[in-house]
């Protein structure tokens, strides 16, 4: 499927120092990896709709739930700089 010069192309496109060894595995590991994807493309996908994900999941997030809350003036108490009814940070663009 891929031979050892292909492999050696890709890796220094991707400025990839490899090995010689290096080289002879990947293109074995690739070469399998392309024929796996060979036999996919054989399989008959007329009828499958096209899905995001092989199997639903549900969420797994756990449900919003109400807590107190701090008032806002007593947030502003702990601010390091306030002005007027808000918090003061550094300026971080440039006018």
């Amino acid at each position: 499927m891929i031979d050892r010069e292909q492999v050696h192309k890709v890796a220094h496109l991707a400025r990839l120092d490899l090995t010689a060894d290096e080289e002879a595995a990947f293109t074995k590991q690739l070469s399998s990896i392309l024929e796996y994807f060979e036999q996919l493309s054989e399989l008959d996908t007329e009828n499958v709709p096209p899905t995001t994900r092989a199997i639903e999941l549900s969420n797994v997030a756990r449900p919003d739930q109400l807590q107190p809350t701090v008032s806002h003036d007593e947030l502003l108490k702990e601010a390091p700089a306030q002005e007027d009814d808000f918090f003061r940070v550094p300026q971080i663009l440039n006018d």
